[in-house]
């Protein structure tokens, strides 16, 4: 089936200044967001405290809820709707870890049964972490993406440029850049931020054009879709990493994709500025890239819509992510290559002048 003519010329990489301008002001109003919200963007997982899931079996509101609760103090507690529309249920959240999960429960369903009289209350989930455990999943968690990012870079290296040698000289430098922040008591999150540069840094320096474009890609996709939550004032768990990691090898597939088309199209030998064989090589993966990004857009919206409310965060995060990746494949990954090219060509060029 053929959505897309073969011989279709669209000039994306003549747009890359403008979706450049757009990542920038997406990627720094998801960051403002996120300082904005700090750590009440952290849900259970992360944060530490306890969470209380209610049915009931007649309408009722917060406010009636919260006075219900006054009495074994979780008046202050963050009270809200779950589900969808016309489901009586609702999630209570606070920072107070209780050690007794079952007497908590008979607590809080008696207090609530007697200020709503024949309104039946049913715990249906009581889950509780504490803060040490939350801040031990939320440094993990961190790790598990930096890990990804890293092992990543290393496998373009060797996939696209056959240059294992450089990788695992990257690979040896962030380790010991890491080590040596850790020692000196850098907290995780600096920590990943610092590790980050360093692959970076890595990448342009040992000339590692492709990997620097597909980790860019990726950094680029993991910030906005954080900053979407940050931005929509929704909780960061261990379901949403999850989703994030799926997101990071969902991206990286569509990446590989045109990067492959890239460097076929290179080895044909004609002899063709950089940027047309980029641009010539995004439009010939259109067709398979709005198939294959459209086809999981409609599975994960359903998931969105019709899936519930415990799994409508992680649709959410895989929504954003794929519509993020499939952008960042077109007007980053490859548009980083564009800009290393001309780096690098112009250089080459002065240098065989001046000789």
């Amino acid at each position: 089936m053929e959505f897309i003519k073969p011989d279709i010329n669209i000039d994306f990489v003549g747009r890359r200044k403008f979706a450049f301008t757009l990542s920038l002001i997406l990627i720094l109003i998801g960051l403002a967001a996120l300082i904005w919200r700090g750590t009440s963007l952290f849900g259970i997982d992360f944060a530490g405290g306890t969470v209380v899931q209610l049915r009931f079996s007649s309408p009722t509101n917060a406010d009636k809820i919260r006075e219900g609760l006054k009495p074994i103090g979780l008046d202050r507690s963050a009270i809200q709707h779950f589900g969808g529309e016309g489901e009586n249920v609702f999630l209570i959240r606070t920072d107070v870890s209780r050690a007794k999960l079952a007497n908590l429960s008979k607590e809080v369903k008696d207090n609530l049964e007697r200020i709503h009289g024949e309104n039946t209350v049913t715990v249906e989930r009581l889950e509780m972490v504490g803060p040490k455990v939350g801040k031990d999943l939320r440094q993990k968690a961190l790790l598990a993406i930096y890990y990804a990012l890293l092992l990543i870079a290393i496998y373009i290296s060797w996939r696209f440029e056959q240059k294992l040698m450089p990788a695992v000289i990257m690979a040896g430098a962030l380790f010991l850049g890491v080590l040596g922040l850790r020692e000196i008591g850098m907290s995780i999150p600096m920590l990943i931020v610092a590790a980050l540069v360093i692959t970076l840094v890595c990448c342009w320096f040992l000339k590692l054009k492709y990997a620097l474009g597909a980790v860019s890609a990726l950094i680029h996709d993991v910030m906005i879709t954080v900053g979407a939550f940050a931005i929509t004032n929704k909780e960061f768990d261990l379901t949403v990493v999850a989703a994030l990691l799926t997101i990071i090898g969902y991206s990286l597939n569509d990446t590989i994709i045109v990067f492959d088309r890239i460097r076929e199209n290179l080895r044909k030998g004609k002899r063709r500025e950089f940027a047309e064989v980029v641009n010539d090589s995004i439009n010939q993966t259109l067709s398979r890239t709005i198939l294959t990004s459209g086809t999981t857009l409609a599975v994960v919206t359903a998931l969105f819509i019709l899936g519930g409310g415990v799994i409508h965060d992680f649709a959410f995060a895989l929504i954003v992510g794929v519509v993020v990746g499939t952008y960042s494949s077109i007007f980053v990954a490859s548009p980083i290559l564009i800009a290393w090219e001309a780096k690098f060509a112009n250089t080459r060029v002065r240098a065989t002048a001046k000789s």
